[in-house]
């Protein structure tokens, strides 16, 4: 009996080293410039397409949270396997959408909280 269950202990210790970590981590404009700005990366602004007409960041594509189906089937379309950036005017509508991105298989989110507020006064 002992055995078995330093077998099965050992067998979820090996099983868990597989999957991957989520990392969903809030990030500020320093990080955003320095690792997504002027890159190949997928940077998603969350905002209506409105505000997103009015001015975006960099080559953000839009995926508007405030209709949630929607925003899942298009975020399905883009690779779970790469960091994604998001961001929304303030950080409220960025913090709903990391949470989607997470449920939906992403591994690598990263949420610019400042949003376009503090993006447009730079």
């Amino acid at each position: 009996m002992k055995h078995l269950v330093i077998i099965c202990i050992l067998l979820l210790t090996i099983s868990c080293r597989g999957q991957n970590e989520v990392k969903n981590i809030k990030i500020s404009i320093e990080i955003l410039q320095k690792e997504a700005i002027g890159k190949d990366v997928q940077l998603v602004d969350v905002r209506t397409a409105k505000e997103y007409n009015i001015g975006h960041i960099d080559d953000a594509i839009n995926i508007d949270i405030s209709n949630k189906e929607k925003f899942k089937e298009e975020v399905s379309k883009l690779d779970k396997s790469k960091p994604i950036y998001i961001y929304c005017h303030m950080g409220g509508r960025s913090n709903r959408a990391s949470k989607l991105l997470e449920n939906k298989g992403f591994i690598e989110i990263y949420d610019f909280s400042g949003g376009w507020k503090t993006w447009s006064k730079q």
